[in-house]
């Protein structure tokens, strides 16, 4: 059926139509306030090496020169940045600063490439997380950052680097304001909307069916067509002698 035709059904049909048309509203609407709401809140960290360098001399006199952090990148960074990805992003880690798996309270822990195991991504730790309360965001995303400086230091003083050769681990972006996520909430309430259009559609084609199939039996059944004597032969005329 056509565009218009449909409308024309959805009018004919109103006293079904518009009542499912008004509870898919209505359940549209009480889905959008049932959804918890979610907020998120981010961190973004670099790794850096000191000015002094990576290496302490072995003569005092002639020290590592001092060298700009951001001029001086290379791939043991991008080595660390993935090591502080894999501890941090740890399910008993979450579960000791308060993310357990499974609860409400989640965060994703990478480097901004969509495969955290990928070295060449850069020295990057980026954090995002996303909690029903604001403050719980906001306080996991400084937590993460907290831990990946103790993860940080502590596994390169297990490593026994001397102290001022240690890596740097400098806030790009520290943690956000915690930002209402409404995205998911309007997907699900739109995704209620349309199945619910969809249902008062199909209540009121079925109601015109069992109109037309009602109006059919009330009708009876069609009378047989008379059948058509066939028209009666002429005689023949008779030849005159």
């Amino acid at each position: 059926m056509d565009f218009w035709g449909t409308v024309l059904v959805v009018f004919r049909r109103w006293y079904v139509t518009v009542p499912a048309l008004l509870l898919a509203l209505g359940g549209s609407y009480a889905v959008y306030r049932t959804v918890p709401t979610v907020y998120q809140s981010g961190a973004v960290l670099v790794l850096t090496i000191p000015v002094t360098g990576g290496s302490v001399p072995t003569d005092p006199a002639y020290p590592n020169p001092r060298t700009n952090p951001l001029l001086n990148y290379n791939g043991s960074l991008n080595v660390a940045a993935s090591i502080l990805l894999q501890a941090l992003s740890a399910p008993e880690t979450a579960a000791r600063l308060g993310a357990p798996p499974g609860g409400e309270t989640t965060y994703v822990v990478h480097n901004g490439s969509p495969n955290p195991e990928l070295l060449a991504s850069g020295p990057f730790v980026i954090i995002n997380a996303r909690s029903p309360s604001a403050g719980t965001a906001h306080t996991l995303v400084t937590r993460l950052v907290e831990q990946a400086r103790r993860e940080l230091a502590a596994r390169q003083a297990a490593l026994g680097a001397p102290v001022s050769t240690y890596i740097q681990l400098t806030p790009m972006v520290p943690p956000t304001e915690p930002q209402e996520q409404r995205g998911g909430k309007s997907r699900t309430a739109m995704a209620v909307l349309a199945l619910g259009l969809f249902a008062a559609l199909t209540a009121g084609y079925a109601m015109e069916s069992l109109a037309a199939a009602l109006r059919r039996r009330r009708a009876g059944p069609a009378a047989p067509a008379e059948a058509v004597e066939p028209a009666e032969t002429a005689e023949p005329l008779a030849l005159r002698p």
